[in-house]
Parts: C-alpha cells; structure tokens; sequence
C-alpha cells in the first residue's frame, strides 16, 4: 500500500493539487494510507471519516433526502460525499468511501462487500460500485487499494 500511496502523492505533487477523503466504511483507512508518506503535508488537506447518516449530511452537506432515496451506499451518495469534501476543504481533488464491509449489513441487492466510490475535481465526478469478497478486513483492505488507484487513474 506505501508504494501506491506514494505514486498516488507524487501525482498529485506533481499537478500541484490537494487532496481530501471522505471515508465511511474505511474509517479513514485512506487517509492513514496517504500519510505514511512523509511530505504527505504538501498534498493531502483533509480527512473526513463521516461514518453516520448524520454525519455524512452535517460534515459533507450530503442531503439526507439523497441518503433516504438511495442509501449511503450507493454512487448518488458516495458522489455527493467526494463534491462535499471539496466543498468543506481546501483540496482540489478528492475520493470518497461508503460501503458494508461486514459481517452483518447486507441488504437486498447490496450484499456484504459492496462499496461506492466518488472522485471528484472541479466539476467532474466519477463513481464506481463493485463487490469485494473476504472477510471485513479483507473488504477494507481492498477498498483503500481501490480508491487509490482510482486517484492515479483521475489525477494522471
């Protein structure tokens, strides 16, 4: 995970960008992976581990109607969830996390192992929903991996 969190800080060194997460099911795992990097102060700006409906709505102004339509695990939210850390920091890009990384949590349709990602820069925002196998730690492990591939491929 360092060598990616590393390549993942000398792109966005190298555009001159700032980055914030808004994390739900890896409790800030992202983050923690992006500063293990030392220098890791001239590119990341912020951390957001918003892991309650209410806190999604109140940290990141994510609509609580969006929640209510869609569920916090779903693309609407983790979209609406990256645009609010950019709207609530001083970043420039950011990545977002909102999934069930288990035991428990499955619901129809979204089983164990689901999770949504959102990058978001200026006015462009991506997402993603895919379904990780494993055991909770597995899921999260594979979740902050993602997400980090997923900077490299929307910074570069």
């Amino acid at each position: 995970m360092i060598d990616l969190a590393t390549r993942v800080g000398r792109a966005l060194e190298a555009k001159r960008l700032m980055l914030a997460t808004a994390e739900s099911c890896t409790g800030g795992g992202v983050a923690q992976a992006i500063t293990e990097i030392a220098g890791s102060t001239g590119w990341f700006d912020a951390g957001f581990v918003t892991y309650s409906n209410a806190s999604k709505t109140g940290m990141l102004d994510v609509p609580a109607a969006l929640i209510a339509q869609f569920g916090s695990v779903s693309e609407e939210v983790a979209a609406a969830m990256a645009e609010g850390a950019l709207a609530n920091s001083n970043a420039d890009v950011a990545v977002s996390t909102t999934g069930i990384a288990g035991p428990t949590g499955a619901v129809p349709g979204k089983p164990v192992g689901t999770v949504c990602f959102g990058w978001s820069r200026g006015d462009t925002t991506y997402t993603e929903r895919l379904v990780f196998a494993g055991d909770r730690h597995a899921v999260r492990e594979q979740t902050v991996a993602h997400a980090l591939q997923g900077l490299l491929r929307f910074v570069e």
